[in-house]
C-alpha cells in the first residue's frame, strides 16, 4: 500500500501469548473465549506486528516487537514464538538489513513494543538499527524511568538505556508531525504518554492503533485491558477514534491481533466492527 511518499508493509517479527483475563479486563472469559481460545494457563496467542515505512529516503520501523533478549525463563512465561518470522528476516524480505534503517518511531516502551530496539553483541548491549535515530514521547520516556508499580515489569530499561547513552533517542513534546504525513496522536489510556501514529495524505489515512486497539476483538467499546492504567480514558480515547475511522474510512492497523493485519471499520446498532480486513 502506499500513502504520499511511503510505502507501506506490515511486518510479523513473531507471536507471544499473554493472561486472556488481563487482556480483555472486565470482559467474562465465556465471550473472549470465542474469539480467543485460551491455553492451559489462560494465556491467548498475540501477534507482534510491526510496520515499515519506506520512501525516497526513510526507512522507517514503527514499534520493534518484543526482541530476542530474553532468557528462557521468561521466553516460556510469555510463550515467545520466534522460530518462523522475525524482524530481521522480515526486513530481508523487502531487500533491507538492520543498518537500512533510518528511524525507529516506538508507540511506547513496554517490552513487547521496544524489545527489539536493542540487542546483545558479544555480551553488551547495544541498539538494533545502529543507523537510526529512535522517537518517543518524552512523556512515556519519563514514565517508563519511573513507573508505577503496576506496570513496573513491562518497562525495562536494557531497552531504552542503550539508546540514551548512544544519544539517539530522541524525544517529541506532543501530538506533532515527525516527518511529512507521519503524525503522533497521543493516548493515556493504557500507558503515560503512548503514541498511536498516523499516516495521511489527501485520499488515505492509516493509524497503527498500538495498545489502545491491539486487536480486533478490542473495537468493541468495553474490551479493554486489564493492563491499562486508567480504563475509563481508553474507553473515550477508543470512542473518539473510532468515531472518526468509521466515518472518514481510516485503515486501522492492529499490532496484536493473530490474524488480520489490518482493517477498515463500520458503526452498527452493535457497536464497532470489520468492514473490509486487509493485509498490507
Amino acid at each position: 500500500m502506499k500513502i504520499g511518499a511511503y510505502q507501506i508493509d506490515t511486518l510479523n517479527t513473531g507471536y507471544f501469548a499473554l493472561d486472556g483475563g488481563a487482556m480483555f479486563g472486565v470482559v467474562p472469559k465465556k465471550l473472549w473465549q470465542r474469539e480467543h481460545p485460551a491455553d492451559t494457563e489462560n494465556r491467548i496467542r498475540m501477534a507482534l506486528r510491526t510496520l515499515l515505512l519506506r520512501s525516497d529516503d526513510r526507512v522507517i520501523l514503527v514499534d520493534t516487537g518484543i526482541g530476542e533478549k530474553f532468557p528462557e525463563k521468561y521466553r516460556q512465561i510469555y510463550a515467545i514464538e520466534q522460530s518462523g518470522p522475525s524482524l530481521n528476516s522480515e526486513l530481508a524480505k523487502h531487500g533491507l538489513s538492520p543498518d537500512d534503517v533510518s528511524d525507529v518511531i516506538l508507540t511506547h516502551l513496554h517490552f513487547d513494543h521496544a524489545g527489539g530496539a536493542t540487542v546483545i553483541d558479544n555480551g553488551t548491549l547495544k541498539p538494533a538499527f545502529k543507523n537510526a535515530n529512535y522517537w518517543i514521547q518524552q512523556r512515556n520516556l519519563d514514565w517508563a524511568m519511573a513507573p508505577s508499580e503496576k506496570d513496573r515489569a513491562s518497562y525495562l530499561p536494557e531497552n531504552f538505556q542503550p539508546l540514551q547513552e548512544a544519544g539517539i533517542l530522541k524525544t517529541l513534546a506532543g501530538p506533532a508531525e515527525i516527518f511529512p504525513g507521519i503524525s503522533a496522536w497521543l493516548s493515556d489510556g493504557h500507558t503515560i504518554g503512548q503514541q498511536l501514529i498516523k499516516i495521511a495524505d489527501d485520499s488515505q489515512t492509516l493509524i497503527y492503533c498500538a495498545d489502545i486497539i491491539p486487536m480486533v476483538s478490542h473495537l468493541k467499546l468495553p474490551y479493554i485491558m486489564g493492563y491499562d492504567l486508567q480504563p475509563l480514558v481508553t474507553l473515550e480515547e477508543k470512542r473518539q477514534i473510532l468515531t472518526q475511522a468509521a466515518e472518514q474510512g481510516w485503515i486501522l492497523v492492529f499490532e496484536h491481533d493473530p490474524e488480520i493485519a489490518a482493517a477498515t471499520i463500520q458503526a452498527s446498532d452493535k457497536g464497532f466492527m470489520v468492514k473490509e480486513s486487509l493485509k498490507l
